[in-house]
């Protein structure tokens, strides 16, 4: 049974201040850029808004180096946004919609939020319908 990851949106997390979406295609993707292009931010992103406790693993120490800091040309923002989207045609995921879309938001007061399609869930939840799917441990 093939993992489909349709797309990955940032808004605001780590060097991403703009919103910008990620589509993949159906084959192999690879990400590639010179140093410095947010090339691990990506891949930090993806743990990140599955559930990920541990900043270190993230290159970070808490919740507030996940939000863009600013710089010459922009303020820091507020919060940051990540949103991940899989194609669940197949019914990998136990959840009853074709395509379902993980996201989780980060404010500079340390809160954080998770959404499945949408609905404001708890991380337990999502690490739920993780692990059934066995995308998480």
């Amino acid at each position: 049974m093939p993992l489909r990851l349709k797309s990955l949106e940032l808004h605001g997390y780590k060097t991403f201040a703009s919103r910008t979406l990620f589509v993949f295609a159906d084959t192999v993707t690879a990400i590639v850029g010179p140093n410095g292009s947010g090339k691990s931010n990506i891949a930090d992103s993806l743990r990140w808004v599955l559930g990920e406790q541990s900043y270190s693993l993230l290159r970070g120490k808490k919740t507030e180096d996940m939000i863009f800091s600013g710089s010459e040309l922009r303020p820091r923002s507020g919060m940051a946004s990540a949103t991940i989207t899989f194609d669940n045609c197949d019914g990998w995921l136990p959840i009853d919609f074709s395509e379902v879309a993980i996201a989780r938001r980060a404010y500079r007061d340390g809160q954080n939020e998770y959404l499945v399609n949408g609905q404001r869930v708890r991380l337990k939840d999502v690490s739920e319908l993780l692990a059934q799917s066995g995308l998480a441990e």
